[in-house]
C-alpha cells in the first residue's frame, strides 16, 4: 500500500484556525501531520522563555515529534498554526504497525525518515557552520515565498539573530 492511500485511509482530517496549537512543547502526541493548506511554524522555547524557530512547514510538509510519537516521550517543540490550516494526522503507532506487514508502505515511510533526516542534517549545517549572512541568502535561495508569509522577527528566530541583526544583513546584501 501507498503511504497516500494509508493517509487517505486512516488519517483524520483537522482544520485549525491561526494561532491554535497542534501540541505544546511538554505534551505529548503521537501523531504525524500532513499539511494540506495553511502554515505551520515549529519552536523550541528555553528555560529563559527565548523562542528558537526549528522550521516553518508548508502545504505539502509532514511534521510529527518523533520523541513523543515513537518512544512515548514528551514533544520537545511546539507546533502552531500561524495561518488558518488544514491537516491530516495519522497515529503513528497504527502507521508503524501496518508497516511490519507492508513491504511498499515500509519503504516509503523509510524514504520519508531519510528525507526528514536529511532536512535536519541541513538546518544543523546552515546553524553551526554558516554564517548568519549565508543562511539569509539560502532562506532568500530556497523559501523565497517565506518571507511574505512570516514576520521580519520569526525570519530572525529561525536565522538565529536578532532583528536588528537581520536588518543589517538586508542592508548589506541590498
Amino acid at each position: 500500500m501507498k503511504l497516500s492511500d494509508y493517509v487517505a485511509a486512516h488519517g483524520r482530517p483537522r482544520r485549525y484556525e491561526a494561532g491554535e496549537y497542534l501540541f505544546r512543547q511538554g505534551e505529548q502526541d503521537g501523531s504525524i501531520y500532513s499539511l494540506q493548506s495553511g502554515l505551520l511554524k515549529a519552536y523550541y522555547l528555553s528555560e529563559d522563555g527565548k523562542e528558537h524557530i526549528k522550521s516553518f512547514i508548508l502545504p505539502g510538509g509532514k511534521i510529527g515529534s518523533l520523541a513523543s510519537c515513537y518512544q512515548g516521550e514528551a514533544c520537545t517543540f511546539s507546533l502552531v498554526c500561524l495561518k488558518p490550516s488544514a491537516l491530516v494526522g495519522v497515529n503513528f503507532s497504527d502507521l508503524n504497525e501496518a508497516s511490519r506487514s507492508d513491504p511498499e508502505l515500509s519503504g516509503e515511510i523509510v524514504d520519508f525518515l531519510l528525507s526528514f533526516g536529511i532536512r535536519k542534517e541541513m538546518r544543523e549545517y546552515e546553524l553551526l557552520c554558516l554564517s548568519a549572512e549565508d543562511r539569509y541568502k539560502r532562506l532568500l535561495e530556497h523559501t523565497p515565498d517565506l518571507f511574505d508569509l512570516v514576520t521580519q522577527n520569526e525570519i530572525a528566530r529561525y536565522l538565529g539573530v536578532t532583528p536588528v541583526g537581520l536588518s543589517r544583513i538586508k542592508n548589506r546584501i541590498s
